[in-house]
C-alpha cells in the first residue's frame, strides 16, 4: 500500500510538471484520477508491456475522457510501456504525447484516439464483445468523466451493454462533480446516477476514488461481479485536483496549468521518499 501511495505521488508530480512545462493541459481531473490509474496498472489489471493493439489474453483499458491524458501518460511510463523521459515531450510538436491520446504515432498502451467525449463506453463494449467471440476471458475497463455523461452516446451504449449481457466489462465514472464550466449539478443536472444505471440493468457500485484502502477492495469486488450476466459500473467519488490543496474541488483547474510559484507549492505538497522526476 505504501508503494502504491508513493507511485501515486510521483505520478502527480509528473502531471503538474507536464502541464506547467507547456502552460497547457488538464491537471484537475488528472490529479483526481491518479489513485484509480495507479490501482489499475500496479495492482488490478493483467497486461503486458509488450504492447499489441489486439491485446489478446490481457485486460484492456480505454480512456474515454481523453483530456486527462497527463495521468494516463505518466502511469503508462511508470508502468514500463515507454521511457519516462518521453514525458518531457508532452503536448509538443510531433510528440507521441498529444493533449488528447492518439494512435497514429503508435504510443504503447493507447488503442483508440479519445477526447471527443462520449465514445469510450461504446468502444469498450465492442472490445468486450470481441473478447467473448475470441473465447478470451480477460476483462475490459473504461473510464468516463461525469460531465461526459451529458453525451447521448453514453446512454445508447448504457442501454446496449446489459441487453447483450456484456458481463466482461467494468466501466468507471470519475464522479468529481466538476466540469469545464462549473459543477455538473449546475451545468447538466446528472441526477441519481446509481438509480439510472440500475434502471438500465447494470450492476452498480460506488467507491472512494482517492483512498487506496477502499478503492482496491472495490475494484476486486467489481472483478468478482463480472461473468454474471450484467456489465459492472463503479461510480468513483474523487476530488478535482486531489493532492494539491489550491486545486482541490474547483472546476477552475479543469484545464489551467500552474505558474512557476504554484508548481513549486504543488511539488512540496507531493513529496515522495525518493523523487524520480523525468
Amino acid at each position: 500500500m505504501d508503494e502504491l501511495k508513493q507511485t501515486a505521488a510521483q505520478v502527480r508530480r509528473d502531471i503538474v510538471r507536464m502541464v506547467h512545462a507547456v502552460n497547457s493541459g488538464h491537471p484537475g481531473g488528472s490529479l483526481g484520477c491518479t489513485d484509480f490509474f495507479v490501482s489499475l496498472y500496479f495492482s488490478v489489471m493483467n497486461y503486458s508491456t509488450d504492447f499489441t493493439m489486439d491485446g489478446k489474453g490481457e485486460d484492456l483499458f480505454f480512456l474515454s475522457n481523453g483530456h486527462i491524458s497527463p495521468v494516463w501518460y505518466s502511469t503508462l511510463a511508470r508502468a514500463g510501456f515507454f521511457d519516462v523521459k518521453e514525458l518531457s515531450t508532452f503536448r509538443k510538436l510531433n510528440s507521441r504525447l498529444q493533449g488528447h491520446p492518439t494512435t497514429h504515432e503508435g504510443l504503447p498502451g493507447v488503442r483508440i484516439a479519445s477526447g471527443s467525449l462520449g465514445q469510450g463506453l461504446s468502444v469498450a463494449i465492442g472490445a468486450a464483445q470481441a473478447k467473448k467471440l475470441n473465447n478470451d476471458d480477460s476483462l475490459v475497463y473504461v473510464l468516463m468523466g461525469d460531465g461526459e455523461l451529458e453525451e447521448g452516446q453514453i446512454w445508447e451504449a448504457a442501454m446496449y451493454a446489459p441487453h447483450h449481457k456484456v458481463d466482461n466489462l467494468i466501466a468507471t465514472v470519475d464522479r468529481n462533480g466538476q466540469q469545464i464550466d462549473g459543477s455538473t449539478a449546475e451545468v447538466g443536472g446528472l441526477g441519481d446516477l446509481r438509480a439510472k444505471f440500475e434502471a438500465f440493468g447494470w450492476h452498480v457500485m460506488e467507491a472512494d476514488g482517492n483512498n487506496f484502502e477502499l478503492l482496491l477492495p472495490a475494484l476486486e469486488e467489481a472483478k468478482a461481479a463480472t461473468g454474471k450476466g450484467k456489465p459492472v459500473i463503479i461510480l468513483l467519488d474523487t476530488e478535482m485536483g486531489f493532492g494539491v490543496d489550491y486545486m482541490m474541488g474547483s472546476h477552475k483547474w479543469h484545464g489551467v496549468a500552474p505558474n512557476d510559484e504554484q508548481l513549486e507549492i504543488a511539488l512540496q505538497q507531493l513529496a515522495v521518499n525518493t523523487a524520480a522526476d523525468y
